[in-house]
């Protein structure tokens, strides 16, 4: 439920102060919501610039979404589930759901660039924050790498389709698929860090447009791929059970990472209590019925056994049904343009995340440090880009996108536990947005990530495991001790 009211002014919190003492206490302080509040788009050196409305915002996380999970993952998600693929998307985005209204509700609450991290820090404590923000790092920094990784196999469709050539596959594919770089990866998102470095609104103007140009290549392939759809097609719905439709659903998960990306630019835009809870839902609802309607015509105009091991699926199933490369040629120019836009904004997600951990001292101050005259934090740009070009460039695309999907359906885990305990620690504080039938809602969202992460291999959790262990490393080496709380209490 919408309500047009205003975030409270700083130093009227009725929270206690963060606590000081022995080590449970410090790991358990909170930083006060009116606190993130009054510093928002404060950085070293500059403050970031509120230059998006609702539609920009909106773009945002559609761009952050739409494309992965048809453009990339439905190939490895339809073997799983078969042409019950549909109920796979349908589950993830229920899943989603829920936690988008836990997002909703934060971030008309909270409007600070942190996203969940900064949600965590308000209400369970600095530590539960920084493993939030280790999550996010995975989820938002790796999701990039796995994304880029994708986009290379849709550059190879359209340079083979109009100048009848590729990339070798010594440039085009990372070690233990075949080649020794990902040269394509690695350039798509360079090209992202040019249009970031630049600042938010001119990211915000590159990625509408491109957004625009990714709804009507899907829309097109629909159009075209519909004469090529066989009721046979469908016969064997279920082939792999429930437990093939859970697996797929998880994978899918991964194709959902970002409506929440308009919560982190809650210090850029222009009415942030109005308009992110707005962003958030709509995008989520575009979303999913764009997949869903892509993904049924996309197995009803190709047998479900034909997926396996396509990553370039559509442009495929396009060539086969028209027997012509136009219509091909057309979608891989769309996709190569969609996936730039979702590494475009999921970077300037993973930016902004770091800008407020760095600005609660937990990382190094490097990464809040805002250009005067672009009104962007460069420096953390360049760091993360070259990180995430290097990793998309070496790093296969399947273990990164499971990777990705545990660490976000955890961050989506602790989101749905902030909105309950700050129901009750704050029962009073306006909310411009309210999470429906809550704590009901919110639980229910915290036992669908649950669910989802166990449906998830074991190699997934090992992994997600020694991440968390480096994680906790570097905060008790370094945060704890650096923590802008922690040096207030001294």
């Amino acid at each position: 439920m919408l309500e047009n009211r205003a975030a409270p002014p700083p130093g009227n919190s009725d929270s206690p102060s963060p606590p000081s003492g022995g080590l449970g206490t410090r790991l358990m302080r909170r930083k006060p919501v009116e606190r993130l509040v009054a510093e928002g788009g404060k950085g070293e050196g500059g403050t970031l610039r509120r230059s998006m409305g609702v539609w920009q915002l909106t773009m945002i996380s559609i761009g952050a979404t739409l494309g992965t999970g048809i453009f990339v993952v439905l190939g490895q998600a339809v073997p799983d589930a078969g042409p019950a693929v549909v109920i796979s998307f349908v589950l993830a985005g229920v899943t989603a759901l829920f936690s988008a209204l836990s997002y909703a509700e934060l971030a008309g609450t909270i409007p600070v660039s942190g996203s969940s991290y900064s949600y965590a820090y308000a209400t369970l404590g600095e530590l539960v924050a920084w493993v939030c923000g280790w999550c996010l790092i995975l989820e938002y920094g790796v999701s990039v790498a796995a994304v880029a990784v994708g986009w290379g196999q849709y550059l190879n469709e359209l340079l083979d389709g109009t100048l009848g050539i590729t990339i070798p596959t010594a440039l085009a594919a990372p070690p233990g698929q075949g080649g020794y770089f990902n040269l394509p990866a690695l350039l798509v998102v360079m090209l992202a860090m040019v249009f970031l470095l630049g600042g938010a609104k001119e990211s915000a103007r590159a990625n509408t447009i491109m957004v625009t140009v990714k709804i009507v290549a899907l829309l097109l392939f629909c159009g075209v791929a519909l004469q090529g759809v066989k009721s046979g097609n469908y016969a064997n719905f279920m082939p792999m059970g429930m437990t093939g439709v859970s697996a797929a659903g998880a994978t899918l998960f991964f194709s959902y990472i970002g409506f929440d990306a308009a919560s982190t630019a809650g210090e850029e835009a222009r009415n942030p209590q109005r308009d992110l809870p707005r962003a958030i839902m709509l995008s989520l609802v575009i979303v999913t019925t764009l997949y869903c309607l892509v993904a049924a015509v996309a197995v009803g105009a190709m047998p479900w056994q034909k997926f396996k091991g396509s990553e370039a699926a559509l442009a495929g199933i396009l060539k086969s049904v028209t027997g012509q490369n136009f219509w091909a040629v057309l979608l891989a120019l769309g996709a190569v343009v969609a996936i730039a836009s979702v590494v475009l904004t999921v970077l300037y997600g993973q930016t902004r995340i770091l800008f407020a951990m760095s600005r609660d001292g937990l990382v190094p101050k490097a990464f809040s440090k805002v250009h005067a005259k672009s009104g962007a934090p460069r420096v953390n740009t360049v760091i993360v880009c070259l990180f995430c070009g290097v990793l998309a460039a070496a790093v296969p695309l399947g273990q990164l996108a499971d990777a990705t999907s545990i660490g976000t359906l955890f961050a989506f885990a602790l989101v749905n536990v902030a909105v309950i305990v700050l129901r009750r620690t704050r029962p009073t504080m306006p909310r411009s947005f309210r999470t429906p039938l809550s704590p009901l809602f919110p639980a229910v969202g915290f036992v669908l990530c649950v669910f989802m992460m166990g449906n998830l291999g074991a190699v997934t959790w090992v992994v997600f495991g020694v991440w968390m262990v480096v994680g906790l490393v570097i905060y008790f080496g370094y945060g704890l001790r650096r923590s802008r709380l922690a040096t207030a209490e001294k």
